[in-house]
């Protein structure tokens, strides 16, 4: 498979890689920061969830 025909979750975690490596952040602190944006978007999936819930 190439990059190309991908999923998009695919895609994007291999720009963040490349992101994360060029500027040379260190593994540790991408995983922390990793993990930051990992709970935010899930407090962003968990509202959008209620707004459907209240909207149905």
């Amino acid at each position: 498979m190439t990059l190309e025909n991908a999923p998009a979750e695919v895609k994007l975690a291999v720009d963040l890689i490349y992101l994360l490596e060029c500027n040379e952040i260190s593994p540790e602190i991408a995983l922390a920061a990793l993990e930051i944006v990992k709970h935010d978007f899930q407090g962003k999936l968990k509202q959008e969830s209620q707004q459907t819930e209240k909207n149905a």
